[in-house]
Parts: structure tokens; C-alpha cells; sequence
């Protein structure tokens, strides 16, 4: 088996690896007969002389290799026909962006294999970013806050060495009293929560939450019970999740009592929406500041309106004219959505990502037949596959 890491094509080029070298040269050693090879590129996190100094081949054209990993989308004219393709491919929603993509994966005859669509047997996701975009979302909302209030002045992740190094600097912080709501339950979240806590922000109860004053920074965590409900009030998981237009979303006392929303949970478009932007124009809508670290243009969350940047991670939405206009002006609420946000931690969010890829995803590759693999596949010799299907009118234009 030939493994290839091609360079990441989009713009701007993101910096993370899908392996590291250390991870390559272990891999090889474990599997005889298994050969990786990267592509060169000016942008790793990881150079190509780090790859080199493991023994990784650093080439120029991948077209030898059977299996090739990236992280980002990779643009149509650098696909190479007839290849097994890993890597987000931002198509399972249906984004328009992407359509011209899938349809040229589909053309070219390739096999998809989308990372985000690699789940375990209970519908659990085995490999993520999650983490690393809950750490620097929860950071750069925080970062947006102090900006609003000028009560403190946060440094920009991007320019720390490490994980470390960036919790080391949390020390010497203590925030002022804020109210933030933090949405999911997942590995974003998780990363979301892990900040707040070396912050020392108190967890409270949704109840406390919305029933009290505090004088110190809190969050509270809200799970999917605690947003949606049917008409009875009840609320099953399962149901949930198979047919979630049937519930209604109970997040608006909550618009009342945060003064910021950290958004880590999985939107499907067939839920609700958590606010409106009709009940932001409302009085008692307190919310200022958004970091909606799952970014899905205009999902759940009306006042993400366009993704952000790691140059620029912070724009103002007016919820009057729907329109962006400069951040912390007091008409408008600060809205902080950048699509890439581990690039800012990017060693440290590939080591992690890159061992979950080696114990989870590589053994998967040596099986002659793959469950985890195949209901990852979006494509494979020119057609979507079975599970898949519902995507047909999406790449046809038909919707």
C-alpha cells in the first residue's frame, strides 16, 4: 500500500498535517510493505525537512500513490482521477461552495472518503479537530470580549509556540464577571469547556443560569435536551436526531441572560434555528458577542453570515439591516467565525489528529473490507454510494 500527504491546495493553504513525520516513520516500521511519501510544500507546519530526517520521501507529484491525505478540500484541477481521497470535503450538508467539487470527484471517478463521515459502530465520530477548534473558538471569543469591554487584552493564539505555552499565559488573567452560554456536547465543546476552566469560569446549572446574577465570570453548558423539546416537553435522543424538525428549540430565555454564546454543537438544517434574527432586534436580546466555532452560513445562528479569518477573526453583524459592519460598535453584536481555527495551533492539533488517524482509521485500511471505511465513502467509481444518495439532486442542481 502507497500513502501519499499531498500539499493543501486551497487559499489560504492551511498549515495542518493529516500525519506528522515521527507518526510516518512509526507507521511504516509497524506495517511491512506500507510506503508514505509526502508532497512537497512551503506552508506545513511540519517542514519538509523534518519529513526527510524521519526517511519520508518528499516529492513533487503524488500521481504513484494509491491513498492520498489532505485536510482541507483540494481544489478540482489538482484531483488526480481514479484515487482514494481523505479529507473534508464539506459536501454532506449540501453547501452550494462545494457542489462543483463533488461533482468532479464524481467525474473523475474518485473514491471520497470524508473524515467527518468516519463513525464507529454507535454513530460516534473516531477522528476530529474538534478539540483544537473548541481551545482557539472558546480563546478568540474571549479575545472579541475583551476587545467590546476593554476590561482585559488577550493575545492571539496564532503567535504562542504551543498548547502550553498558551495555558501558561491563562495564569496571569483573572476576567470579569460575564455570562456565557456554551452550546454542544461533543469533542468541541469539550475543548470549549477545558479553556474556560483553566480560566477559573465557574460552571452553573442552565437553571442557576438563568435565574441568578453572579459576581464572577460563570458559563453554563447546554446539551441538546436542553435546547429542543416537542410540544409535550418531552424529549428522546434518538428521535432527536432522526427526526429533529418535529422538536422546537427552547434556547431564547437564554438570549436574556448571556452575554455570550459559544456555539460547539452540530446543527442539522432540519432544526431549528436558535435564535432568529427577528428576536435579536428584541429588548431584552443580551447577547454581544458570538463565537460560532461550528460556522454554518446562515444555520443556526443568523448572525453568521460569512466565515472569518485568522487574520481578521472578528466582524460586527447588524441585526437591523442583516448586513456586516465593523465590530464593537454598540449597535452591532461582535460575531467571531473563522472555519479553520486548529490552523492556529497547528503541531499541536496535528499530533492529535494524526494519532487518531493512526490507531483508528490506518488498521481500517489494512482490512480487505472496511464497514467504518465504507459508510465513510461519499463516492467511489463515478457514483455516490448508497448512504449517500439523498446528496443526487444536490450535485445535479436540482436543489
Amino acid at each position: 500500500m502507497k500513502i501519499g500527504i499531498i500539499r493543501e491546495g486551497k487559499i489560504p493553504p492551511d498549515t495542518r498535517v493529516p500525519l506528522t513525520p515521527l507518526q510516518c516513520k512509526n507507521l511504516m516500521q509497524e506495517y511491512s510493505g506500507l510506503e508514505i511519501a509526502v508532497q512537497s510544500s512551503d506552508d506545513r507546519c511540519f517542514t519538509d525537512d523534518e519529513y526527510r530526517e524521519m526517511g519520508i520521501p518528499v516529492l513533487e507529484e503524488m500521481g504513484d500513490y494509491d491513498i492520498l491525505f489532505g485536510v482541507k478540500e483540494v481544489p478540482v484541477e489538482q484531483l488526480i482521477p481514479g484515487k482514494t481521497y481523505f479529507f473534508f470535503s464539506h459536501t454532506i450538508k449540501k453547501q452550494d461552495y462545494n457542489r462543483h467539487l463533488l461533482r468532479s470527484i464524481l467525474e473523475k471517478k474518485i473514491r471520497l472518503i470524508d473524515y467527518e463521515c468516519l463513525r464507529d459502530s454507535n454513530g460516534e465520530r473516531i477522528i476530529a479537530f474538534g478539540r483544537w477548534a473548541g481551545i482557539v473558538g472558546a480563546h478568540n471569543g474571549l479575545m472579541a470580549r475583551g476587545k467590546r469591554t476593554g476590561a482585559y487584552h488577550f493575545p492571539r493564539v496564532y503567535k504562542t509556540r504551543n498548547y502550553a505555552e498558551l495555558k501558561a499565559i491563562y495564569n496571569h488573567y483573572t476576567l470579569p464577571p460575564v455570562k456565557i452560554a456554551v452550546t454542544g456536547g461533543g469533542r468541541v465543546s469539550s475543548g470549549v469547556v477545558e479553556v474556560l476552566e483553566y480560566l477559573r469560569i465557574h460552571p452553573v446549572s442552565p437553571g442557576q443560569f438563568l435565574e441568578e446574577e453572579f459576581p464572577y465570570p460563570v458559563f453554563t453548558q447546554l446539551h441538546s435536551s436542553d435546547l429542543y423539546e416537542k410540544a409535550d416537553g418531552s424529549f428522546r435522543l434518538k428521535e432527536f436526531y432522526e427526526n429533529p424538525a418535529d422538536y422546537r428549540c427552547k434556547f431564547r430565555p437564554f438570549t436574556r441572560a448571556a452575554d455570550m454564546l459559544i456555539n460547539g454543537m452540530y446543527w442539522d438544517p432540519r432544526a431549528p434555528v436558535l435564535f432568529t434574527r427577528e428576536e435579536m432586534l428584541e429588548p431584552g436580546f443580551r447577547i454581544r458577542t458570538i463565537a460560532d466555532i461550528t460556522c454554518d452560513i446562515n444555520g443556526s445562528v443568523p448572525a453568521t453570515i460569512r466565515p472569518s479569518t485568522i487574520e481578521d477573526p472578528v466582524y460586527g453583524y447588524n441585526p437591523m439591516t442583516g448586513e456586516e459592519e465593523t465590530p464593537y460598535s454598540d449597535h452591532v453584536v461582535d460575531v467571531m467565525a473563522v472555519d479553520n481555527l486548529p490552523n492556529e495551533l497547528p503541531r499541536d492539533a496535528s499530533e492529535d489528529f494524526g494519532s487518531m488517524l493512526t490507531g483508528q482509521v490506518i488498521p481500517e485500511l489494512m482490512k480487505s473490507k472496511s464497514e467504518i471505511l465504507e459508510r465513510a465513502s461519499i463516492a467511489a467509481e463515478g457514483r455516490l454510494t448508497s448512504h449517500f444518495s439523498y446528496l443526487e439532486d444536490y450535485v445535479a442542481g436540482r436543489e
